[in-house]
């Protein structure tokens, strides 16, 4: 007589919720990168996020005079659609920073749907008599009912702190109108903090090439130094290394300047030229040229707290 076999449980929701994740996330690599030219910095994509003009038009100077590619890659959810609509405020972080801004931290997925969901049905249950114990038609007595609310929102508060990281909330802001950040003020700029891009400008070109993570991780956003990883990582994986040498600064503008959500934002266009070259692991140049230039026009976000720190970039988008 054989043994019954026991079904294999099929993967918990959860489980197979992170198995794809990583699965995508594995790929990511993979997607969109050029396999041959604009294999410098940001591989002549445009990615990164601007705050709440991450999908606004920057404005166009003499340098970029029409101005910037659309914005294909950002960890900024798009919230109208087509270029150009800005995505409303986000709620804050526990540490008081908005979501969506370089330095936030996202609460558990699990507080965004799921938590209002039992409070409204918990609740509603009580009250109509499929509560914990039949609402007011159980318990016999008032104070049942109140002991079951009571129970309620204690059973809520927990799953709050469990799962939601204990973020709190704010009222989210009306949609900024074209190429306007909530409450945008004006920042000004002043000659170091051109001198500063021009050097992140450099200084960023020179670790991408030395394939130098820490120190880019002193240069750019979270957001920004992972995207330069998987590019990196996709030359790697296809046995080739990007170099690129003697950067030249030739002409720079500001696009726009602001300050919202208490950072401080500057886009800035800047033409530059370089000799960018791609090799195999031998040093043989499979892509680019060594002695001829190229001239690119990107316009380079750059973000700061507003109470003060050093500029970090934020995003790259190519000229037009």
């Amino acid at each position: 007589m054989s043994t019954p076999t026991t079904p294999a449980r099929p993967p918990r929701p959860r489980r197979a919720a992170i198995l794809l994740l990583g699965t995508a996330l594995a790929a990511l690599p993979l997607l969109g990168l050029p396999q041959g030219a604009d294999a410098r910095p940001g591989s002549g994509l445009s990615m990164g996020s601007r705050g709440s003009r991450t999908y606004s038009a920057p404005a166009p100077t003499t340098t970029s005079p029409y101005g910037a590619a659309p914005m294909q890659q950002s960890i900024m959810p798009r919230s109208a659609p087509g270029y150009g609509g800005a995505p409303s405020a986000f709620p804050r972080s526990p540490y008081g920073v908005p979501y969506g801004s370089p330095y936030a931290a996202r609460p558990h997925p699990f507080a965004n749907g799921f938590l209002g969901g039992l409070l409204g049905a918990g609740l509603f249950g009580v009250l109509f008599g499929h509560g914990i114990a039949g609402g007011l038609h159980g318990g016999g007595s008032f104070l049942g009912f109140l002991i079951q609310l009571v129970l309620l929102f204690l059973l809520v508060g927990w799953l709050v702190r469990r799962f939601g990281g204990g973020a709190r909330r704010t009222a989210p802001m009306p949609a900024a109108p074209y190429g306007q950040g909530p409450s945008a003020d004006q920042v000004t700029i002043t000659p170091d903090d051109y001198r500063a891009f021009q050097r992140l400008l450099l200084d960023i070109q020179a670790a991408w090439s030395q394939r130098n993570l820490p120190a880019l991780q002193h240069m750019a956003t979270p957001e920004m130094v992972g995207y330069f990883n998987a590019q990196l990582s996709d030359l790697a994986s296809r046995g080739a290394r990007n170099v690129v040498s003697d950067v030249r600064f030739e002409q720079g503008d500001l696009s726009e300047a602001w300050s919202e959500n208490g950072f401080d934002y500057a886009t800035v266009a800047m033409r530059y030229s370089m000799v960018d070259i791609t090799t195999d692991m031998t040093g043989r140049v499979i892509d680019g040229s060594s002695t001829e230039r190229v001239m690119v026009t990107e316009l380079w976000t750059f973000v700061r707290p507003t109470r003060g720190g050093a500029w970090l970039l934020s995003a790259i988008q190519q000229g037009r």
